[in-house]
Formats: structure tokens, C-alpha cells, sequence
């Protein structure tokens, strides 16, 4: 898990989830509906992640996506103290055209039919309201509308969890864990990034932000007249940064940004940031402290998951601050072990993985 995968794409479907449990091909003609579900881990229970609707230019990057996303989440989740594996699901196409209820309706269908060893929630594309449509033909839904029981929009407690790990990560690296007067660049200010901002500028924090969308930075510039703004993610990158924070898609971090990145940390809410294995180890050897993508946005996660309890925001919330610790925990392994963080959040996980997951195996629904 320390850098995104990288797959032979003339593999089969066999060869490229070796490591997954289940790989799901949804198909609903009449309604458009091409999905993939893929359960990466079920060993410490249940996989849940979200379902991401997105134009994919072929369905092998959306495999290759929705296998790279499950594998990530079982760490999410272990690493998390969630008793919860790693599942995620793709729909193929552009959420602004093709999705409808009938679409929505017939997914749930065959989340349905897999009686519970996957739970799924939001993600890019998809909202409280779809989970909601979604619930109409599943049990196994999460991320539901408040108006439902269900804890929201999760990017809420993403983004607060993204914030302590930022401040865990400056107690490592200035010796306080506050980013007042430090300068913090947010690339991508949709759902998550938008509340971080919020967090950074309450912190004390000078911030700059930059999104492929015009519309979400002068949000930001509106409700924060203190931002500032750059016309680019490459712009944000060369600029004066403390801290560097990729809160869109991944592979963020590639060998170019390593090169250019004049910041003392990254730390952001997007998955799989590491473009491929190796990068964890550029990043060390050039000063930068990576906060794993997996171990700080685990709030949104943590935060659907307490819906499996009766939701409570405030217990969320209070689990959601456990991220602090948590990062910090592997700071110090990675210290102790002669690692980089990448590496040392890893083996934090697969560790939980194989000490509870042994006692429980695949994970059937009672």
C-alpha cells in the first residue's frame, strides 16, 4: 500500500485482483449500468468504501481503479481500529448525464445480492441523496442523509481527521501541533478540501488553494477572503509551501512533484497519492514528511461506519480525533523501524490484519 498499484493491463481479471477476495461485474443495459464492486479484504469484517461514478476512459482504468481503492480501504479500516474490511465499487460513466433512479436503483440491487459482505457509502459522484434511492433496494447502505439516520456527508469528518493528522505531522516536524503560521496548499477544494480550509484558517494557517473547477475556489475565496488562489496544481507545487496537501484523485505525488515540492509535509485527503512504489522513498530522502493518505482521511470512513451503531456525531467525531494519535503512532514506528511513514503505516496495519483477522477469516453475514 505504500504506492498506488501498477497492473500488466493485458492481465486477466484473475492475474490483476490476485490479492482481492471477490471482484463483482455489474451489468443493467436497460438502465446504463456498467459497475464494478471489488472486496479487497473481509478478515476483520464487512468491506465498506464508497461507490465512485466517473467517466473512466476504459473499463480497465476502472478496475484497476476500484481494486487500487478496495485494497486501500481494508488498510484504512484496519489501521482505523475498525472491525471492517476493504471493499469499493465504481460506476462507469458520467454521473452529470447518466445517473438516475433507475440506475441507482438497479446498483442497489446487486449490492444487495451480496448479502452483506459489502456496505457502501459516497464517494466522487455520489452523495447522501443517491445512498438514500440506493437504500430503497439494499440493506446495506451507508452515508445516508441525516433526514434518514444516517450521519451525512462524510467529507465532514474526513477533513477533520485530515487536520489532525496535519497537526500531528507538525508536532514531528516544528515541535507544536498547530499550523498557525504556516502556509498550507490545498489542491482540491470540492467536498473535503473545502472543510479543511475552514479548519486551516480557524488554526491561525495561511492558506492558497487551486481546483479544476472555478466555481469551488471562489467559494472558498468567498467564505474566506484571507485565501489565496493559484490558476494550477503545478503552480500550487512550485510555490512557498509549508505544507502540501492533494485533496483530488490520485497519484498526486509523482517524481516531478518530489522534484519541485519545497514543502516540509504532505498531508492530504486524496487516496493513493503516491503514483507508484518508491515515491514514499523520494520523498524521505528529500526532507518531506508524508503523512499516509489512508491513516489521516479515515474520518469519513470512521464517520458512515458509526451508522452501523445508531449514528452519533459527536462519538464519530470523538473516534474521528483518534487520527492525531494514530498518525503520530506511526511516525514514530517509522522512526524506530528506520522506514519511511508509508512503510510504517503499513506494517501497523497488515499487523492488525493478521493478529484479529486470523481468528475470523472471510466474513459470511449472520
Amino acid at each position: 500500500m505504500s504506492g498506488t498499484q501498477s497492473f500488466d493491463r493485458s492481465a486477466d481479471v484473475f492475474e490483476l485482483g490476485a490479492d482481492h477476495e471477490q471482484v463483482v461485474f455489474a451489468n443493467d443495459p436497460a438502465t446504463g449500468l456498467r459497475a464494478i464492486i471489488a472486496l479487497h479484504s473481509t478478515a476483520l469484517g464487512p468491506g465498506l468504501g464508497g461507490t465512485r461514478f466517473y467517466p473512466y476512459a476504459s473499463t480497465a482504468d476502472a478496475l484497476i481503479d476500484v481494486l487500487n481503492l478496495s485494497r486501500g480501504m481494508s488498510y484504512k479500516a484496519a489501521l482505523a481500529g475498525l472491525d471492517l474490511g476493504g471493499g469499493k465499487a465504481v460506476i462507469i460513466g458520467d454521473p452529470a448525464t447518466l445517473k438516475n433512479e433507475g440506475l441507482l436503483r438497479a446498483y442497489g440491487r446487486f449490492v444487495e445480492s451480496l448479502a452483506g459482505r459489502y456496505y457502501t457509502a459516497c464517494d466522487v459522484g455520489t452523495y447522501s441523496d443517491d445512498m438514500d434511492v440506493i437504500a430503497r433496494e439494499c440493506s446495506f447502505v451507508t452515508g445516508r442523509s441525516v433526514s434518514h439516520g444516517g450521519a451525512g456527508d462524510s467529507s465532514v469528518l474526513t477533513a477533520y481527521g485530515v487536520f489532525q493528522g496535519m497537526r500531528a505531522a507538525a508536532s514531528i516536524a516544528w515541535g507544536q501541533p498547530t499550523l498557525a503560521g504556516r502556509t498550507v496548499g490545498v489542491a482540491g477544494v470540492g467536498k473535503v478540501g473545502h472543510h479543511l480550509v475552514s479548519h486551516l484558517v480557524e488554526d491561525g494557517a495561511s492558506v492558497v488553494v487551486t481546483d479544476v473547477s472555478p466555481a469551488a475556489v471562489q467559494r472558498v475565496l468567498d467564505e474566506h477572503p484571507s485565501v489565496g488562489a493559484v490558476s494550477s496544481t503545478d503552480a500550487l507545487v512550485a510555490s512557498t509551501l509549508d505544507v502540501y496537501a492533494p485533496c483530488a484523485l490520485g497519484g498526486a505525488i509523482t517524481d516531478e512533484v518530489v522534484d519541485v515540492l519545497g514543502a516540509r509535509i504532505v498531508c492530504g485527503a486524496a487516496n493513493n497519492q503516491l503514483a507508484h512504489a518508491g515515491v514514499e522513498k523520494a520523498l524521505e530522502e528529500r526532507g518531506i514528511l508524508y503523512a499516509p493518505d489512508y491513516c489521516v482521511n479515515a474520518g469519513g470512513l470512521i464517520q458512515v461506519a458509526d451508522e452501523l451503531e445508531g449514528f452519533s456525531f459527536e462519538r464519530a467525531r470523538q473516534r474521528a480525533s483518534g487520527i492525531f494519535e494514530t498518525t503520530r503512532r506511526v511516525f514514530e514506528l517509522a522512526a524506530s523501524d528506520g522506514v519511511p511513514p508509508a512503510i510504517a503505516a503499513d506494517r501497523l496495519a497488515e499487523r492488525r490484519m493478521r493478529d484479529v483477522g486470523r481468528l475470523r477469516g472471510i466474513w459470511l453475514s449472520d
